[in-house]
């Protein structure tokens, strides 16, 4: 039988000083867990579990998705390769957290659903903040947190950045590749549009990578942000309509159906639109 020993000066190094609990604050962490069924249900820890550490991932992508925003500013793509990828592999351990969720069955969800209220994912703060960052810009959006002055604030300074795909668009343009003057002047709060002329730049960035390396690179890295947003949006869907069918959302949307609205949706159209004319 294998056994390990407390080796010398172990136990009295976490006597003193910073320690483990200390250092990630675990008294304040795991007391966040407040369950409003009473009695507690059993099933609704894991709930709350799992949307809150979404939600802590969720912050890691936004520190990592505005590290790379400020890299592509500065004309610094290299750098903002290893976030993207990091960011990739952030949003795998989010899908996977859906296989969780997804051992929650009808009958254990309603005993406890009607204590969320008209709480929904859909007013996560920071979910927004990741679309906006990536470019889904919808203003109106801003109406769902008008509630919270705070949050509706964070959300109007990110709309006052460029989002990532139009700070990269920006960046081809410095680098002397035809990115359309209309392209670059719009009013960059808005949604982009898809554009013949930003497809036809990234046509030549495929057709001719190795003089464009850090361009095509890039491009590559946005796809599998991409990819794997929508990815994770399939299966919420999916988990979902497992869990409530088609009822309504907590929050008062129309539930799956407008989970569905949101699956095919594209932050950055002319990287798929180009695979057709290659």
């Amino acid at each position: 039988m294998t056994t390990r020993d407390v080796e010398p000066g172990m136990a009295e190094r976490a006597a003193t000083g910073m320690d483990y609990a200390g250092y990630l604050q675990l008294d304040q962490l795991l007391s966040a867990q407040q369950l409003q069924s009473d009695p507690p249900h059993h099933d609704e820890l894991l709930f709350v579990i799992i949307h809150q550490s979404t939600e802590l991932w969720f912050k890691l992508i936004l520190h990592e998705l505005t590290a790379a925003l400020d890299r592509v500013e500065a004309d610094e793509l290299q750098p903002a390769f290893k976030i993207l990828a990091r960011v990739k592999h952030i949003q795998s351990l989010l899908f996977d957290q859906w296989n969780v969720l997804a051992t929650l069955t009808p009958s254990e969800y309603t005993q406890f659903r009607d204590t969320l209220g008209s709480s929904s994912g859909f007013q996560s703060v920071q979910y927004r903040k990741v679309e906006f960052l990536l470019g889904n810009r919808d203003p109106q959006m801003l109406a769902v947190h008008a509630a919270r002055p705070a949050h509706h604030a964070e959300l109007v300074s990110v709309l006052e950045r460029p989002s990532l795909y139009d700070a990269f668009l920006a960046w081809l343009a410095r680098r002397g590749l035809p990115i359309p003057p209309e392209v670059l002047e719009r009013d960059l709060r808005q949604t982009h549009t898809p554009h013949d002329g930003v497809r036809a730049v990234f046509e030549t960035i495929y057709r001719h990578p190795e003089d464009h390396w850090e361009a095509y690179e890039m491009a590559e890295k946005l796809l599998d942000v991409e990819e794997q947003f929508s990815l994770w949006r399939f299966r919420h869907m999916k988990v979902v309509q497992r869990v409530i069918g088609f009822k309504r959302g907590t929050g008062g949307s129309s539930g799956v159906r407008f989970l569905r609205k949101m699956v095919d949706h594209v932050f950055f159209p002319e990287l798929w639109d180009v695979r057709t004319q290659l």
